[in-house]
């Protein structure tokens, strides 16, 4: 794969791959590129390789599908507890994980799909379903994902919810080169036509100890896609060699430009007694990421902690703990 060079006002950058490079190239496209074969350096405007439809080209949707996503308006409500209503158009359609519905207009039909709901996996042969499915399944989903299509007149809406507090983001793939790494329980619902696809840590040490696993999710495609964070978003956008330490469970989603690592956080006591495990996430630019501040995970711990079976209390804690609690009757 060719190696690229980027020029801007005589600060270069590279050797980058043409997946980086595109990445970047979106940011700030006033520069010159070279490349080897390349005669000398060329205004980046004039390099139909690093334009945004190239990522299409390097990343085509999986088997061959190159269908142009749904074109769909939306409104997210609430707070605390968001969901997303989807306007649809007759014909279109949103595709969500199965139970993700929250209400949907009578004109909207549903349908149980196998797969990942994407237009190949929909149309496709049998064994293109069954390997949509596979890929669901190796990310932890369910086999099945539900399409919701309007097939009636005028216009109709389709809501989902979020599973638990936080905050959902709409994305537009086109917006960050047709790509997007999430992890694997973020999907909520997309546009028809989005492709959910698996990505594999190439590094052992990263899928062993990075929170995610080997596989996170890949959403691909140029239409919106839904994705759910715990508490609240930070978006953040991680200029060249820039890096970020980050408890592996706060990673919502990132750009494929940017690079991910694990490192240790330090001594034997500070792993043990630091609270903050044996290992955290390095983010390395150039590229975009999302955070979260309350991780599934985290909120799921504290409340196993304080149920009663693991030695909580079922009513509010005293200052005393177990001995005010026995003082006060409770046991």
């Amino acid at each position: 794969m060719s190696q690229w060079y980027l020029s801007y006002d005589g600060q270069q950058m590279g050797p980058m791959e043409t997946e980086q490079a595109i990445q970047q190239v979106q940011r700030n496209s006033n520069g010159h590129a070279w490349r080897e074969g390349f005669a000398s350096w060329v205004p980046i405007l004039q390099v139909s390789e690093l334009q945004a439809s190239a990522m299409f080209a390097m990343n085509p949707p999986p088997f061959g599908d190159r269908r142009q996503a749904d074109e769909i308006d939306y409104k997210i409500l609430g707070s605390e507890m968001q969901f997303v209503e989807i306007e649809l158009d007759p014909g279109e359609s949103a595709v969500a994980e199965a139970g993700a519905m929250m209400y949907k207009d009578s004109m909207v039909q549903m349908e149980t799909i196998f797969g990942d709901g994407s237009s190949s996996s929909m149309s496709g042969s049998f064994m293109d379903k069954l390997l949509g499915a596979g890929k669901r399944l190796l990310t932890g989903e369910s086999l099945f994902m539900t399409v919701f299509t309007h097939t009636g007149r005028g216009k109709a809406h389709v809501a989902f919810g979020a599973p638990y507090p936080g905050n959902i983001l709409p994305i537009k793939l086109l917006d960050v080169g047709g790509c997007l790494i999430c992890q694997k329980d973020s999907y909520l619902c997309a546009a028809k036509g989005v492709s959910i696809s698996i990505y594999f840590q190439r590094k052992i040490l990263t899928g062993l100890f990075g929170g995610e696993g080997f596989i996170m999710q890949k959403l691909e495609g140029n239409g919106m896609v839904f994705i759910h964070a715990g508490g609240t978003v930070m978006e953040r956008r991680l200029s060249a060699g820039e890096s970020l330490h980050v408890d592996t469970g706060c990673i919502v989603a990132f750009e494929p430009s940017v690079q991910f690592d694990i490192q240790q956080t330090g001594n034997i006591k500070t792993a043990l007694f630091g609270g903050e495990g044996f290992f955290f996430a390095v983010l390395q630019g150039p590229g975009k990421i999302w955070l979260q501040s309350l991780p599934f995970s985290r909120l799921a711990g504290r409340m196993l902690r304080a149920a009663p079976q693991r030695g909580g209390s079922s009513e509010e804690s005293s200052v005393l703990g177990t001995l005010g609690n026995l003082i006060g009757g409770n046991r």
